[in-house]
């Protein structure tokens, strides 16, 4: 059963919206922290339905909750493959946002790996890190007879692959230099007499994998926890997991700066042994150094204190398949690929996570 979702008892705060028949009660707790004026915070989820747009509601209603009348806030779904969620913040088209994995949206800094061609963001600052525990992979149907990618290397066999698109995906930029590092690039696999479909969510990518009449005989994406994923290698059509490379895991990280991971045998029903993937991991809530210190104050102390809040949608899942891995740990939210945002920095100091 789920832990009950602790929360402050009613109370009225401050003649919030000064209605005529007396100051509404809200649950905000007396001594916690406030923002007096009214504010508007215009958020970058994902989608629409998935956890970056989960996590960005939470946070805006504990938000406005806390700020004074008139207060509003959005969030915007993207449509493309999620270059824009950082280039939003980065413009200052938008305030607050959630990108993944991290050690890949680093670089947005810099404007190298995903973010070559594009200017150096200096000026981007984390709020928090929300942990993912997640893998990219990829997988075959069984029939094409390829254990690894030796195999798949020298037997050639004609694929149809879906994967995300090259430049316009934090994902499809992973998928590519996954498939460029154990030498089956894209031009690769159409010399084979291939054909490559691109797809930007996970789920586009492998739902129709699980049809045999649609002809998908390949997938990499991530999102490894996710039902799509288990249907996929445990169900009816059993696809093989391939095994990254050494070597080629060691092309990656220079290449986008994610490292290998394993997944463990059992994870899924059918993956008999550990084998070595590649980690896509962690959640970045990021800003511009210009956000207001209290709002980026008021947003950290949200997510530590009032994290039951978000773990209470993830308890039915187990530790090691959670979308979202709980319980959160709010030193490690602390840890940021970019510089902590000062207010969100005095909020850890404050409460001895820093």
């Amino acid at each position: 059963m789920a832990t009950p979702v602790p929360i402050a008892s009613p109370v009225d705060w401050k003649g919030r919206d000064t209605p005529t028949d007396g100051p509404v009660a809200t649950l905000v707790g007396k001594d916690e922290p406030t923002i007096d004026r009214g504010v508007t915070v215009r958020c970058i989820g994902d989608w629409g339905h998935a956890n970056f747009h989960r996590l960005m509601a939470i946070i805006t209603q504990e938000l406005t909750e806390r700020c004074g009348p008139g207060s509003r806030t959005c969030i915007w779904s993207v449509s493309g493959g999620g270059m824009e969620i950082t280039d939003h913040i980065a413009s200052g088209f938008a305030d607050i946002a959630i990108n993944t994995p991290v050690k890949l949206i680093q670089h947005a800094l810099t404007g190298t790996r995903l973010f070559n061609g594009r200017p150096p963001a200096p000026h981007l600052r984390a709020i928090a890190t929300i942990p993912q525990n997640d893998r990219m992979i990829m997988a075959l149907d069984p029939a094409l007879g390829c254990k690894t990618f030796q195999d798949l290397r020298e037997k050639k066999p004609k694929l149809k692959i879906i994967l995300g698109p090259d430049g316009e995906s934090p994902i499809g930029f992973v998928c590519h230099r996954y498939l460029e590092a154990h030498g089956v690039s894209v031009d690769t696999i159409k010399s084979w007499g291939g054909e490559v479909v691109y797809a930007n969510r996970p789920e586009e990518c492998l739902v129709p994998c699980q049809d045999p009449k649609l002809g998908f005989n390949a997938v990499i994406n991530e999102a490894l926890m996710t039902p799509w994923w288990t249907e996929l290698i445990d169900g009816p059509r059993a696809f093989v997991i391939l095994p990254a490379e050494k070597d080629a895991v060691t092309t990656i990280e220079k290449t986008t700066g994610l490292g290998g991971m394993t997944i463990p045998a059992g994870y899924f029903k059918n993956l008999k042994e550990e084998i070595p993937a590649l980690e896509f991991l962690d959640f970045l809530l990021m800003c511009r150094e210009d956000l207001p210190d209290d709002i980026a104050y008021l947003i950290a102390y949200i997510l530590v204190t009032k994290k039951a809040k978000i773990e209470v949608n993830y308890y039915s899942f187990p530790q090691d398949k959670s979308p979202i891995s709980w319980p959160l740990n709010p030193r490690e939210m602390a840890k940021t690929v970019f510089p902590l945002h000062p207010g969100a920095e005095r909020f850890y100091r404050e409460y001895g996570y820093l």
